[in-house]
């Protein structure tokens, strides 16, 4: 398949996600208008507004935690769990390949936590999502990964984790607050849905316009991310 065709496809896969959530909406409200069962509105209303909406490798989200210039043509996107080792490499590896691609990328992170194996992934990404209302995400996001190896062995995390809070000059009560709301958790529920859409079924999972590389070295990132870029015209 040629660099056009490839782009061309990818169009065709942001059209059809759009038509499809469209005419999921539409057949939700016509459900709900001719009232053919409580159960089923009940239902119809908790996929609305519990669960919300998901989004594809190829697409940016309005809730999307975005690092670098959103107008540079190539999309990565990545699923992780914070406390997945391979993620933390992972993390490493994009951080020494992001000098390199910066102006060609830019990078959507998105929650993936396991948490049959990673006790304490749900509790980290409500941490990294609740500081985004105070505009620090990407700092949360990284002293996370970086202390990985320090609190992945603890029965209790919230202490650890409020001292990284202090750290970067949060307001941990409005923290804990923040991670409470349904907005908050509906984030982090949804991100890990449109994983699972997606086919991830293990992180890190790191798409580059919605290409779903095997083996996410520095090399081979560096690499698919300029063939993109060149694919779009760059």
């Amino acid at each position: 398949m040629s660099k056009r065709e490839q782009q061309r496809k990818i169009k065709e896969q942001k059209q059809q996600a759009a038509k499809q959530r469209e005419h999921t909406k539409k057949t939700a409200l016509k459900v709900f208008s001719f009232g053919i069962g409580p159960l089923l509105v009940l239902f119809v209303l908790y996929t609305l507004f519990t669960q919300g909406p998901t989004y594809s490798p190829i697409e940016v989200a309005d809730n999307d935690h975005i690092r670098g210039t959103v107008e540079n043509p190539v999309t990565i996107v990545v699923y992780a769990d914070f406390q997945c080792p391979a993620c933390a490499s992972e993390h490493q590896t994009m951080s020494q390949a992001w000098p390199n691609i910066s102006d060609k990328a830019h990078l959507i992170f998105r929650h993936y936590p396991i948490t049959t194996t990673h006790p304490h992934s749900w509790t980290a990404s409500l941490y990294a999502e609740a500081a985004s209302k105070q505009d620090r995400f990407w700092e949360m996001h990284d002293y996370l990964f970086a202390t990985q190896s320090i609190w992945s062995a603890m029965s209790d995390v919230d202490g650890e984790f409020d001292s990284y809070a202090l750290e970067l000059n949060l307001d941990v009560e409005q923290l804990h607050a923040d991670m409470n709301t349904d907005e908050v958790v509906s984030k982090v529920r949804n991100d890990q849905r449109g994983g699972n859409s997606a086919g991830v079924r293990s992180t890190p999972a790191v798409f580059v316009n919605g290409r779903q590389l095997s083996n996410p070295s520095r090399a081979r990132i560096i690499e698919v991310v300029n063939e993109e870029f060149e694919a779009a015209g760059g």
